[in-house]
């Protein structure tokens, strides 16, 4: 199957290229020559990148709707983890992916993963969402986590 490039793909697109299950955002891309390092494979900054593309893309095509109306909020990185399991080279395709796992009032934690040829690289992050002005925390709408435990099988973080 051919893949398309920063293009969210269908489940069924995910499935065929070896994903283990369908994820809500999934962008496939190639290795470009400027992302490699002096060793000739990805450095670990090309990965936070491709991750930021997904995440973006994620707010922007399915949480961006449910703050119709009401002021935008500032989405803010509070912190994340990357486990890096497997190296990438020039040209390789890959895809990333990008659900909630959980979410309180005004953040939630997500799940990303870079696949190609089997899983290459995780992330878990910690989003907060901040006023317009950035001075208090600005809750999620109950239509966006909704969202999120019927799309992505989130669940409401406990304490």
């Amino acid at each position: 199957m051919d893949l398309r490039f920063l293009t969210p793909l269908t489940a069924d697109e995910q499935l065929a290229q070896g994903l283990d299950h369908p994820k809500p955002m999934a962008l496939a891309d190639r290795v470009r020559f400027s992302e490699l390092d002096i060793l000739r494979h990805v450095n670990n900054k090309a990965y936070l990148g491709w991750f930021e593309t997904a995440r973006v893309s994620y707010f922007d095509g399915l949480c961006a709707k449910h703050f119709a109306g009401m002021p935008a909020p500032r989405s803010v990185l509070r912190n994340a983890n990357v486990h890096y399991m497997r190296e990438m080279v020039l040209d390789e395709p890959y895809i990333t992916t990008a659900r909630c796992l959980s979410f309180r009032n005004t953040s939630y934690v997500m799940e990303q993963q870079i696949w190609s040829g089997g899983l290459r690289a995780t992330l878990e992050a910690v989003m907060v969402l901040r006023s317009p002005d950035g001075a208090a925390g600005y809750p999620l709408p109950q239509a966006l986590k909704q969202q999120f435990v019927t799309l992505d099988g989130a669940s409401p973080a406990e304490g």
